[in-house]
């Protein structure tokens, strides 16, 4: 199924770590955040167990669970970007937020310049052809401390949307939650000031996250804790609660 951006846009529901390779790159908080380009860092709020809110898995989705490569931690697949080394932890909300083992987590988003594999979509370069390409998607199991981590790079934006990565939550196989991962606005304005983002620059389209259709109405639950800089990298933590 291919949605244009547009399309997707203008029937969109509102609310509905190591770095090991040299490529140049999501928890909860509107706490204090450093801004500079050389250290940048944004520590989650440690809120009380919660369900993570519901989002669209739209426009983007695509299921690659049938293919066992796609069963990996680094995702870039050679995609250059400031480098992130994420973490995501996955909760039961009806069970105090212990840990859930063996849950399946997919997760993907865009490249620094605002394009998904699996589709050809408009974007500032032009309309980009990347069907049949894998990159920046990634599966994982989840562990005994319902954790998995992945390699990959900071996100670029595209026009109506702000900096973000998609991700599922399935046990046994069956869907359990759809949510967003979004950035301090910080991070982003910094990140995008380098010089392998600048020649996009900063997000045109959509100011900040809380003019964003998707995060406005719950930021402090969709927001990443970063830590790192633009030269070396971040490292992010998410939690996601869900109701088995």
């Amino acid at each position: 199924m291919k949605h244009t951006r547009e399309k997707f846009l203008k029937h969109l529901i509102v609310g509905a770590s190591s770095l090991p390779i040299l490529i140049e790159a999501c928890t909860k908080s509107s706490d204090a955040q450093s801004t500079s380009t050389d250290t940048t860092s944004s520590t989650g709020s440690g809120k009380d167990c919660i369900v993570s809110p519901e989002e669209t898995a739209g426009p983007y989705p695509y299921d690659l669970s049938k293919d066992s490569k796609m069963f990996r931690v680094d995702i870039t697949e050679g995609k250059t970007g400031i480098p992130l080394g994420l973490t995501i932890t996955v909760v039961n909300t009806n069970d105090n937020c212990s840990a859930v083992s063996n849950a399946r987590v997919d997760i993907w988003h865009c490249d620094k310049d605002g394009y998904y594999s699996e589709f050809a979509e408009p974007g500032y370069l032009g309309t980009q052809d990347y069907r049949g390409k894998t990159f920046l998607r990634g599966i994982q199991l989840t562990d005994s401390n319902g954790q998995v981590k992945f390699t990959t790079i900071y996100p670029g934006w595209y026009s109506g949307r702000v900096t973000h990565i998609h991700a599922e939550v399935f046990v046994n196989n069956v869907l359990k939650k759809t949510t967003q991962m979004a950035f301090p606005d910080d991070i982003n304005s910094a990140v995008y000031k380098t010089a392998l983002y600048s020649a996009h620059g900063q997000n045109s389209s959509v100011a900040n996250n809380a003019a964003d259709n998707i995060f406005a109405d719950s930021l402090d639950d969709e927001l990443l804790t970063l830590s790192g800089d633009t030269t070396s990298g971040f490292t992010g933590t998410f939690t996601i609660g869900i109701e088995p």
